[in-house]
């Protein structure tokens, strides 16, 4: 278990455009130890809210849902003058022990990251009636000191795949997940038929390989390591069923899917989750068409927020939904120019007709 400050990266907390800022500037890189040091001391008052974080096995620095997550704490910290505190699991058995820690440390607030934490988390909340605890892609078993934020990620993953669709050359795309979890699979589902719709509207032959939505099949590393040799074969073999656009479902798979595409030698292109990839890891930016980005940032500030500044508790679920910006396509950045102005109009009416539910991103 350690304390943190925000002299952590804080460009990170730049993107949540929505689908049609794809004209926006090139990626810009992370601040330096001065600048984030410069922002730290020019942060708001302290006070007296102590909001804190359990992160599952796949780190801090995971560049994925983990990571956004303590973005938020470090936002909150920086903006709100709120203190943080956080523990990092290197496995499950460090779920609980670390639950535990934040209650015996009096946290305000306590977020569990990840569907591998529900039942721990659950756990500490019945435990401790008078704590509060947020789940992240989780849900509470009937604990009114336990709110469940998730994301419609099927919704933006949607666009995601109807965008795919339309770029691919081969009209082969691919998808994957890290384990066979439904925060996963959303993320997939809505992949699969956003590029279907693009195929029936265009009267083209698509497939989507690595994925089945009707039959509940498809390819998973088992973990979300990240960039895994298994990973990366899996890509490659996507690669090999023709996919030119292939999309990662598992935290930080990036690496590994840029090396298959580097290694094949076709001109390929992935899809980022969580984050906008290309701008927080911008060495990946010439492979990253867009990404479907799971806000959790903003989230876990927006709670604090209101709670610091003496909000009502409330455990009710929060869903995060293109209508609410809890999740949305990042910029496309250098591929703007090769997506064409008829697609990305399509876009936009396609996300009007999510949001207003006359679209329905999973069939």
């Amino acid at each position: 278990m350690k304390l943190k400050n925000a002299s952590a990266a804080f460009a990170l907390l730049g993107a949540s455009a929505l689908v049609l800022s794809g004209c926006a500037a090139a990626p810009e890189a992370e601040p330096t130890a001065t600048e984030s040091e410069t922002a730290t001391e020019e942060a708001a008052p302290s006070v007296d809210y102590l909001a804190c974080a359990v992160s599952d096995e796949g780190s801090w620095n995971d560049k994925s849902f983990n990571e956004s997550v303590y973005d938020g704490l470090l936002k909150a910290e920086a903006e709100l003058g709120v203190q943080i505190a956080e523990a990092e699991s290197n496995s499950a058995e460090d779920f609980a022990p670390n639950l535990q820690a934040m209650v015996d440390q009096a946290c305000d607030i306590t977020f569990a990251v990840g569907f591998n934490l529900v039942a721990d988390v659950n756990a500490a909340a019945a435990a401790n009636p008078e704590t509060q605890f947020v789940t992240i892609d989780g849900w509470s078993e009937g604990n009114a000191n336990l709110k469940p934020v998730g994301y419609a990620m099927n919704q933006s993953s949607y666009l995601a795949g109807y965008l795919a669709a339309a770029y691919s050359t081969t009209k082969v795309v691919g998808t994957y997940g890290g384990m066979q979890i439904d925060a996963v699979t959303d993320f997939m589902n809505g992949f699969y038929y956003g590029a279907m719709a693009w195929g029936a509207e265009n009267g083209a032959e698509v497939k989507v390989v690595g994925w089945d939505p009707a039959a509940a099949t498809g390819q998973f590393i088992g973990d979300f390591t990240p960039n895994s040799g298994t990973s990366k074969s899996i890509a490659a073999a996507l690669i090999n069923d023709g996919a030119d656009v292939i999309f990662p479902v598992g935290g930080d798979q990036f690496g590994a899917v840029s090396q298959a595409i580097e290694e094949a030698g076709i001109a390929g292109v992935m899809i980022g989750v969580d984050k906008d990839v290309a701008l927080t890891s911008p060495e990946y930016a010439p492979y990253v068409l867009t990404s479907a980005e799971k806000r959790m940032t903003n989230a876990v500030y927006d709670i604090v927020a209101e709670l610091s500044a003496g909000g009502e508790f409330s455990g009710d679920a929060y869903l995060g939904t293109l209508a609410n910006g809890g999740t949305g396509l990042s910029p496309f950045y250098e591929f703007d120019s090769k997506i064409d102005d008829a697609t990305k109009a399509r876009l936009a009416e396609l996300e009007a007709g999510i949001i207003a539910g006359e679209i329905d991103p999973l069939s």
